[in-house]
């Protein structure tokens, strides 16, 4: 007998698997999973952003959802090829639901489920207007009260948020709140963007001027627009900045710029939010039904309190808040931290001619840009990749396909040739004195954002000036207090300073919460980002999949949104669905709410 194709198991498995759940058989389907097994569900059985682990995990969630869901039509899908290498068969699938469409991923062996990927990816008869679905846009015909498009827009831009209310407000017009305001918008979803600074982009204009994305081209586009061809793999902020003041016109959102939130309270009658904002120096009051703070990630920028700093005569400055170097000229600065911000001001004040010295209080984790784009980044998101048929969108449920309880054991061999590769810069750091780390586990850089969103540098050039010591470099200590003209550090060392730059992070992002609607409110939600690996700053219990991020949250309807360029786009995704059935008035029964077990 011939021996099976990958392509022939992975059928068979999703035969059984369709025919056990159309019949309602919980246990022949928990019987095609392996002991040892992971399904990842992004909202299409869920209504939720959820891992099960193991047999018992997803009996329980099949008990609980799958007489509501009634999944049908499981099939392989017959656009992408099927894959078998080192005992592991992997594909895709397509299947429906009762309300939706998705799509999956699958890995077998020994001809059983290892994981299982099933995401959400449009709601029958809500699907976006797209390729065939596409809108006309000209009237033809005859119609004298007919409005041109530039008057429709003007009339929407007039009346919402004033005669008609959204039916989402994002607080936050960087590009997660972008990102989700153009999904809802094809999904005729009615959404309202508040930012607070003057154009779309100023969130990275305003930024110091050697910020760039660290990240490389092919993992940064933007929903519906990718970058052009001849994008840098690089981006400056600047030019971040007017792609996104270009993208936010042309998928036509409803933002509202140079508007302060001041404060929003639910009320559970009513199930509406009263949303307090101030624009244009009026106070207009908003009633959406569901609010997305999209504030960043990185939550409230974290100030350290230390004595002295109401007698320091020099400037003091969050990095969120620097300006760049032009204004310090043979000044002494002193950038308190070591990670990404820290590196790329510390490198720009050198640039500028600045005396600056890092202060480095506990070790950080380093890689070389171009090692990490062509070991870390290379097979999924690279000009290798889109050769080898690659697409934005196969990658993203790739990299979404693997369970973050095991993503560990797939990052640290790439991590261990990124060391052996550079070894010798690695020496040299540690030569210099700094102090070098490679996560709790020695998973390294994504794992380490994954877990807590800090601790990392993606080397664009500062390192070399650490090593030759252009940037002085205090490693092993923190700062104890200021004086008028100093920092001294806890070990005794005093540093003079014109500038201190405070480098040292952000927290939760349910700190917005706190303040633009309750501590009360906040506390039920609980901490924002962090998968509970009980590794440090990322406390336990085990979460399965981010905290708070993109899914329902203790607090009815009231949602999180965020990360970096890759997540704002994949994510927006199964969030705007999520929101879009809500304003259909669909059942969403949703399994497994996060708990709560931190406050920040």
């Amino acid at each position: 007998m011939l021996e099976e194709s990958p392509g022939t198991r992975i059928d068979i498995v999703l035969a059984k698997l369709g025919r056990a759940l159309e019949r309602g058989d919980i246990d022949a389907a928990v019987n095609l999973f392996q002991a040892d097994c992971y399904w990842r569900d992004l909202v299409a059985f869920t209504w939720n952003l959820k891992t099960m682990e193991g047999q018992d995990q997803i009996r329980d969630m099949l008990t609980s959802q799958l007489a509501a869901i009634k999944p049908a039509r499981l099939r392989q899908d017959e656009m992408e090829r099927p894959g078998d290498a080192d005992g592991v068969t992997e594909g895709w699938f397509e299947f429906e639901t009762e309300v939706a469409r998705g799509h999956g991923h699958i890995r077998l062996k020994n001809g059983l489920i290892w994981t299982l990927l099933t995401t959400m990816t449009e709601l029958k008869g809500h699907e976006e207007p797209r390729g065939a679905r596409r809108p006309l846009g000209a009237e033809h015909g005859h119609d004298p009260s007919r409005k041109t498009w530039k008057e429709k827009r003007e009339t929407e831009a007039a009346e919402l948020g004033y005669t008609s209310q959204p039916y989402v407000v994002i607080i936050g017009g960087g590009q997660g709140g972008i990102a989700l305001g153009a999904r809802l918008r094809q999904l005729g979803v009615p959404a309202i963007i508040i930012e607070k600074n003057e154009r779309p982009g100023d969130s990275w204009r305003k930024r110091y001027k050697s910020l760039c994305l660290h990240d490389p081209v092919w993992y940064d586009h933007l929903p519906y627009i990718p970058f052009p061809e001849n994008w840098p793999v690089f981006a400056p902020k600047d030019k971040i900045g007017d792609w996104l003041e270009m993208y936010t016109k042309v998928m036509e959102l409803n933002y509202w710029s140079s508007t302060t939130c001041k404060s929003a309270r639910y009320d559970d009658v009513t199930k509406e939010w009263t949303v307090v904002v101030e624009r244009d120096g009026e106070e207009v009051v908003l009633r959406p039904k569901q609010l997305v703070l999209a504030t960043g990630m990185s939550g409230k920028p974290n100030v350290p309190k230390l004595r002295g700093q109401d007698i320091f005569k020099g400037e003091q400055q969050h990095s969120s808040q620097h300006p760049g170097p032009d204004a310090y000229r043979e000044k002494r600065v002193v950038v308190i931290g070591s990670n990404n911000s820290a590196h790329d001001i510390c490198a720009a004040l050198w640039e500028g001619g600045a005396d600056v010295t890092m202060v480095q209080r506990s070790s950080t984790h380093i890689v070389r840009s171009d090692t990490l784009m062509e070991t870390g980044l290379g097979d999924l998101y690279s000009e290798r990749a889109l050769a080898a048929g690659m697409t934005t969108r196969k990658a993203d449920l790739i990299f979404a396909s693997l369970p973050y309880r095991i993503m560990h054991e797939f990052q640290i061999p790439l991590y261990e040739k990124m060391r052996e590769r550079d070894a010798k810069f690695y020496a040299d750091l540690e030569k210099a004195g700094f102090m070098l780390d490679w996560g709790a586990d020695g998973s390294g850089l994504f794992m380490k954002y994954l877990r807590r969103g800090s601790g990392y540098y993606i080397d664009v050039g500062a390192c070399d000036l650490v090593i030759d010591g252009s940037i002085k470099l205090k490693s092993g200590s923190d700062a104890s207090h200021l004086t008028e003209d100093s920092v001294v550090l806890k070990d005794g060392t005093v540093l003079p300073a014109d500038l201190v730059v405070y480098a040292t992070g952000y927290g939760s992002m349910n700190g917005w919460a706190a303040d633009l609607i309750s501590r009360e409110v906040a506390d039920k939600v609980g901490k924002v980002w962090g998968l509970g690996s009980d590794t440090p700053k990322d406390p336990g219990p085990w979460e399965g999949e981010q905290r708070n991020m993109w899914k329902p949250t203790q607090q009815e309807a009231l949602w999180f949104h965020g990360g970096n360029l890759h997540q704002s786009r994949h994510y927006s995704q199964y969030l705007s669905l999520q929101l879009k059935a809500r304003c259909e008035g669909m059942s969403t029964p949703v399994y497994g709410l996060q708990e709560r077990h931190h406050l920040a």
